[in-house]
């Protein structure tokens, strides 16, 4: 999972992940619960193995009311039709219809490898808050029971199956952001498994000196993420060309700065 603020390159740090495991043979599916996510523009193409679809929280609300009413609606009267489709316009029928295409896209992860482009922070924290309340309900009703079960909160906290990538910039806000996530993910016991620093110029080796001089402001970021914040990291140049398509990708994930 991607994970950090809007605009630090989630979508194509995500798309190049996914690309590079396609490309060695792995079955994947990519995702993005982000709307405002292009990853059919990024790609620009396809690739065997994989498969690449988007959580749009209307049409998922939508389907997920459809489902209630032909279910739970199916034998109320019209009254009773009619209070259930008032209580499904509430704001939270969307929050259960995302959170619910959440689940099933994470329960594919048994088979195949799942790499989602989350929405910026505050989205993906009302997303696990969502998962945390499910997993706790989940917990109350079957704990005492004895009964086996694995919920998606489950599934993230463990790091032999999910792996959260903090994605950011090496500038003051970004870093300040993403350690802020790094903390709540961690009060949710997940833990990051590694940060990417995207788009440096340090990395990049400018030549003209208004470049080199923006170049060595990031250092000071750069050196509090990988001596502060990240257990791991990986640092990625600021790209000549839009890393856009298969090919592009595939060099970004291969850390190639051409």
């Amino acid at each position: 999972m991607l994970m950090g603020k809007g605009g630090v390159g989630k979508t194509t740090i995500a798309a190049a992940v996914a690309v590079e495991l396609a490309s060695r043979g792995y079955p994947v599916h990519l995702t993005t619960s982000d709307p405002a996510a292009h990853l059919a523009e990024t790609l620009k193409g396809s690739l065997e193995n994989l498969t690449v679809s988007r959580i749009e929280p209307h049409a998922e609300t939508e389907r997920y009311r459809q489902h209630v009413m032909e279910t739970k609606g199916k034998d109320l009267d019209a009254q009773g039709k009619a209070l259930l489709e008032e209580d499904l316009r509430s704001p939270c029928t969307e929050e259960i219809a995302v959170f619910q295409a959440f689940s099933r896209i994470i329960r594919e992860a048994g088979k195949k490898f799942v790499v989602m482009d989350t929405a910026p922070t505050g989205h993906t924290l009302l997303l696990l808050d969502a998962t945390g309340a499910y997993h706790r309900e989940t917990a109350r009703q079957l704990g005492p029971s004895g009964i086996s079960f694995t919920t998606p909160m489950m599934q993230l906290q463990d790091s032999k199956k999910t792996k959260i990538l903090i994605v950011t910039l090496a500038e003051n806000t970004p870093v300040l952001e993403a350690a802020g996530l790094q903390s709540d993910l961690r009060r949710a016991d997940i833990e990051p498994w590694a940060w990417i620093i995207n788009n440096s110029l340090a990395i990049a080796n400018p030549t003209s000196a208004l470049m080199r001089q923006r170049a060595s402001n990031e250092l000071a970021q750069i050196d509090a993420v990988t001596k502060q914040h990240a257990k791991r990291w990986a640092v990625v140049p600021l790209q000549a060309q839009e890393p856009i398509g298969v090919e592009r990708l595939q060099k970004l994930a291969r850390h190639s700065a051409s």
